[in-house]
């Protein structure tokens, strides 16, 4: 049921998303005339710039990973844990309601030594620090741009992707402090406990598994080396749209694109579509024009919504596909991880994946 609910909102959040970022006759002609009027020439040097910042951010959002590995014990040969990444990325991407989160997990869970329930808590950390991470980028940048001029869903939505991202850090912090308090009180809150004491239980014991996750906010090391990694993840890709943007001729300053990247990974945290259609260009366009005039943000902005999303999948999806071409993750790998933990054979101490 609640898998079926997803989907279901995962596809309506696509129609609602198409709907919103189709343009209207004389915006496609202008569309048309904004990506017709591509010069390989020109343009080639920026697409270059931007592919190699994509790659930067790529390897960086994948690196980070391990400083969140670590404290619990789990360590992976580079090439592995970059493979294993890809192949998370790509399912991200492709997969609808997030589900793609919980591919890395399963790919890592060890029998009697990690579950995916822990594995999923340093998931669960990645989102919450790259969520304040965004919204005190998206609130800053907003904050500057108020006035009688500025849209009307600017600041309040800076206020709540702000207000639900520092909730989500409370929670983690509490839950490491005081972890049994912290999980009584969530699942009381919840109602759950009125309706099924057993699944209440259950939901406890999974809350306890999931809090092991968050071993690396007690190692003061790694998570100094997670926050570094993240911040230069960020800032590659930022920086890649802006890039990208220069060689589409948009006259966007570097803070707009950081300004553009936030409101799209704020706007992506809600239940995704497939492939992230519609929403990444709906989202991407609405950043465009706190920067851009409202005519050129939906023709020559939505061009390059269109251009940095098919990259990016182009990018992901090949990177993914290579990892599983390279052997270092398989299909049967994924298939016996999403099975019952005791199926999952320990497989980190196998010859074949320390040589990996």
């Amino acid at each position: 049921m609640k898998l079926a609910v997803n989907i279901g909102l995962s596809l309506g959040m696509l129609g609602l998303c198409l709907w919103l970022v189709w343009p209207a006759a004389a915006d496609r002609a202008g569309l048309a005339r904004v990506l017709g009027a591509l010069s390989f020439n020109t343009f080639a040097p920026y697409l270059a710039g931007y592919v190699a910042l994509l790659a930067a951010t790529h390897f960086f959002r994948a690196w980070r990973w391990r400083h969140l590995l670590r404290p619990m014990g789990v360590e992976l040969p580079p090439v592995r844990l970059l493979a294993i990444s890809s192949v998370g990325f790509m399912a991200i991407l492709a997969l609808p309601a997030r589900l793609g989160e919980f591919v890395r997990p399963a790919l890592l869970r060890q029998k009697g030594k990690v579950s995916a329930a822990a594995v999923l808590g340093t998931v669960a950390v990645e989102r919450i620090v790259d969520g304040l991470l965004v919204s005190l980028l998206v609130f800053s940048t907003c904050f500057a741009l108020r006035g009688p001029s500025a849209p009307g869903w600017m600041m309040p939505t800076a206020w709540a992707s702000l207000g639900i991202f520092v909730t989500a850090m409370t929670f983690l912090l509490l839950a490491l402090r005081w972890p049994d308090v912290t999980v009584r009180t969530s699942v009381r809150l919840s109602g759950v406990r009125l309706a099924s004491p057993r699944i209440a239980a259950l939901l406890e014991e999974k809350l306890h598994s999931l809090i092991s996750g968050f071993r690396v906010l007690d190692d003061r090391r790694h998570l100094a080396g997670f926050v570094f990694h993240s911040v230069i993840y960020w800032a590659a890709n930022g920086l890649g749209m802006w890039v990208l943007a220069r060689g589409m001729g948009l006259d966007l300053p570097i803070v707009g694109a950081f300004a553009t990247m936030g409101i799209i990974a704020v706007g992506i945290t809600l239940p995704n579509s497939p492939g992230l259609v519609g929403q990444f260009h709906w989202f991407t366009t609405l950043g465009l024009a706190l920067y851009l005039p409202g005519p050129v943000a939906q023709t020559a902005g939505l061009a390059y919504a269109i251009m940095l999303h098919g990259i990016q999948v182009l990018w992901y999806v090949g990177m993914g596909a290579l990892a599983m071409i390279t052997g270092h993750v398989a299909w049967d790998d994924l298939w016996r991880g999403t099975r019952d933990d005791g199926d999952r054979p320990d497989d980190f101490d196998r010859p074949d994946r320390a040589a990996a």
